[in-house]
């Protein structure tokens, strides 16, 4: 499957895969079958396991709508006037159980941001933890962890708004660990010619996983009330770990029911990987511009996305005016759409570099411009068209939608400038990429005090400066070819 991917290489072999590149006229085993085998198991186990990890993520986002008492929120002007009521009036609110608090917008966003306090510092430790006690148990244990966390929150609610806040850094810890240890199983479970195919499945979960859980948490605090979000996601993310446990190892040698030739065939095809170095060239790759270009396109994607992520129910509710239950389908049509795109886009840009020749390079730059350029554009029309709430949903949904080029521009480049050291460019630039998770919705809350249209254009109007910039810092500083330092040491500095 696929196998054409390497015909054309030569002078451009990293450049002829969308992951790790292959070495040149190393010929794999044939492909061992792919339905009931391991590899794949392990992707579909992944692919629930990131499901529920943004499902933990983003359950907030939409339960909180809910937290917040309305009538004490009022001197915050937080329900604006200026849109009609779009939603029909409800006849009967089945959560009434559901207790308030009091937090202002400021609170709001303290508790939102409070996640990504932890998230930032296990990301490169969680890599290098990863390689040392292997990233079943890590991963394992970060979604564990998190769902148990996430069962308490009802309750850390009821102590106070800084117990709440120290209860989701606690689960931010936990889900810091997760993607680095993900990338270190699949270093040891992934043939290159699979690569791209198994990681898309596992990471295509983190998507959907938002697309669901964002109007199933609405459904639930409509007919029930917020409590239960926490206790239904908190109990799932439980079940998986077992399952995790059970049917997954971390490597193919220690699995217990792998098939004798798919073993052979997996290690075979990566024995001769360039994955062999003892010591990081933490020197160099600080030093590396195309790396930088990397960390500024993933901080500024990441501003928008995280501020959309965590806000987008608010803005449905308190400006477009849609109910709690709308609310939350509307915030998972834009999410629905970049996972579709992501998935064509992977397809697409195969498509270009081998078909059509493009580079490298190339590819990443123009996926990344439009990943990045084309949603700040119809992020800014969304908050200049007033109280259309037709075209308001249509703009969000498009401007999140085309972010989806950019899981095959940026996003990847880490494979491709250092494939040896892929994980570890991935911590660090995500490392800097979650610090607008951590500051974007306390700035954006500060900036709508009054919670006006022209208000929420300015929060807009910034994120979409910062997603031009990062377009073109990019484009001007990427690299697409493996670095001279990413080669020293290597098994005949192939590349």
């Amino acid at each position: 499957m696929r196998p054409l991917l390497r015909g054309p290489a030569g002078n451009d072999d990293e450049e002829s895969s969308d992951s790790t590149p292959l070495l040149p006229g190393a010929r794999q085993t044939e492909a061992a079958p792919v339905c009931c085998s391991a590899r794949y198991n392990l992707a579909i186990m992944a692919f629930c396991g990131f499901f529920v990890l943004y499902a933990l993520r983003v359950n907030l986002s939409v339960a909180l709508v809910d937290m917040v008492d309305s009538n004490t929120t009022v001197t915050d002007n937080r329900t604006s006037k200026e849109c009609a009521e779009h939603s029909a009036p409800i006849k009967v609110h089945h959560n009434h159980t559901g207790k308030k608090y009091k937090w202002d917008a400021e609170t709001q966003g303290w508790i939102l941001g409070s996640f990504f306090y932890g998230y930032i510092i296990t990301q490169i430790p969680g890599g290098y933890i990863a390689s040392r006690v292997g990233g079943k148990l890590l991963l394992g244990l970060g979604i564990l962890g998190t769902s148990v966390f996430t069962l308490f929150t009802p309750l850390a609610a009821d102590l106070g708004v800084v117990t709440l806040i120290v209860l989701r850094a606690l689960e931010g810890l936990g889900e810091g660990v997760t993607f680095p240890a993900m990338h270190a199983m699949w270093s040891s479970w992934a043939p290159p010619l699979e690569r791209s195919k198994l990681l898309t499945i596992s990471y295509a979960g983190a998507q959907l996983g938002t697309v669901i859980s964002l109007p199933l948490s609405g459904i639930i605090c409509y007919y029930m009330n917020w409590t239960y979000v926490f206790y239904l996601f908190g109990i799932v993310g439980i079940v998986w770990f077992i399952l995790w446990m059970w049917i997954v190892s971390d490597t193919p040698e220690t699995h217990k029911t792998i098939s004798h030739y798919e073993k052979e065939y997996i290690a075979s095809s990566l024995k001769n990987q360039l994955s062999s170095q003892k010591v990081v060239p933490w020197g160099s790759i600080l030093k590396s511009l195309p790396l930088w270009a990397i960390v500024v396109a993933h901080f500024s994607y990441n501003w928008t996305f995280y501020t959309l992520l965590t806000l987008l129910p608010t803005y449905m509710k308190e400006i477009l005016r849609f109910n709690v239950q709308e609310n939350g389908f509307l915030s998972a049509l834009p999410y629905f759409g970049c996972w579709l795109c992501m998935i064509l886009c992977g397809q697409a840009a195969d498509y270009l570099r081998v078909k059509w020749n493009f580079s490298t390079i190339s590819v990443r730059r123009i996926f990344s411009l439009v990943g990045m350029v084309g949603p700040a554009v119809f992020l800014v029309a969304a908050g200049f068209i007033g109280c259309d709430y037709s075209l308001a949903v249509a703009f969000l949904t498009i401007s999140t939608t085309l972010g989806g080029f950019a899981s095959s521009g940026f996003s990847i480049n880490h494979l491709d400038i250092a494939p040896s050291y892929a994980g570890i460019l991935l911590g660090i630039t995500n490392t800097f990429a979650t610090i607008p998770g951590m500051t974007g919705p306390i700035i954006a809350k500060s900036l709508t005090p009054d919670n006006t249209i022209r208000e929420w254009q300015t929060v807009f109007c910034i994120a979409a400066a910062i997603n031009v910039f990062g377009a073109i810092f990019f484009t001007l500083f990427a690299k697409g070819e493996v670095q001279s330092w990413a080669l020293s040491d290597h098994h005949g500095h192939r590349n």
